[in-house]
């Protein structure tokens, strides 16, 4: 007597997923772009309730890549993983909000307003795929830029000195974003767009010593902000040079810790 063999169902080998490629940007640039606003606001204004609102901030940064995974149809590895991620980011970015509310009144949140209207019009283009869009990208580091001015009204500080540090944040992040978008479009032989970057430089440069002139914020916002300009003219100009993409986020990175050092030590105390 003889008896069937049943088939073995086989299935295909999926590796384990690393858990840093769930939840790490892959984009370089978005790490200053988002964490260069957070430090300077605890430097220009620290608190408990500051702090607890920083976690917060820097759960939502890492939450971004996890949430794409965690809502993709395919089951997979990678999509338990993201999602696994993706709740411990959620109580953990909670905790801190809750942290910060408890610390200080609610009425001291309303920078960040304009920080969640424009964090959700990067969300909307991430999900339509466009999160390397200019406008998406100009949202997301302006987002940013909005949280130290909460910073400030959470250490008891007041609106003008919230105004002011929102400004100069801005005033880092957008030029930033534009002019490098602009210096890769012509390393690739794209047709130059310098008139944007230019204005947003030039405007960065005149609310820096408006600002200034006004007693709002340290005499040193101004000669960072001729040397941010002068790094647009440099990159979009004929005497641009011929670096790649990760050479030139060195150089913006090592500004960006100027910037924030030289501001954070020179702001008088709130």
């Amino acid at each position: 007597m003889s008896t069937a063999t049943l088939p073995i169902p086989s299935f295909p080998l999926q590796r384990p997923v690393p858990v840093a490629s769930v939840f790490l940007p892959k984009e370089h640039g978005s790490w200053s772009l988002a964490l260069e606003p957070l430090a300077l606001g605890l430097l220009v204004a620290p608190s408990w309730a500051g702090g607890a609102l920083a976690g917060a901030a820097v759960t939502g940064f890492f939450a971004r890549r996890p949430l794409k995974a965690a809502l993709d149809a395919t089951p997979s590895l990678r999509r338990q993983a993201a999602r696994r991620a993706l709740a411990l980011l959620v109580v953990l970015a909670g905790v801190g909000l809750v942290q910060s509310l408890v610390l200080s009144p609610w009425t001291a949140f309303w920078p960040l307003l304009p920080a969640a209207a424009l964090g959700l019009v990067f969300v909307w283009f991430d999900a339509q795929g466009e999160s390397r869009a200019a406008a998406a990208e100009v949202a997301g580091s302006a987002a940013f830029a909005f949280v130290p001015a909460a910073f400030v009204t959470l250490a008891g500080g007041d609106a003008p000195t919230a105004f002011a540090l929102a400004v100069l944040a801005l005033a880092r992040s957008v030029p930033a974003v534009l002019a490098v978008r602009s210096y890769l479009r012509m390393a690739k032989g794209g047709a130059p767009r310098r008139t944007l970057s230019l204005v947003a430089a030039a405007v960065a440069l005149l609310a820096s010593l408006g600002l200034v002139l006004t007693a709002h914020m340290p005499s040193v916002a101004v000669p960072l902000a001729v040397v941010l300009f002068a790094r647009v003219l440099w990159l979009l100009g004929p005497w641009r040079p011929t670096w790649p993409a990760k050479r030139i986020g060195m150089m913006e990175a090592a500004l960006g810790l100027l910037y924030v050092a030289l501001l954070g030590l020179g702001w008088p105390a709130v």
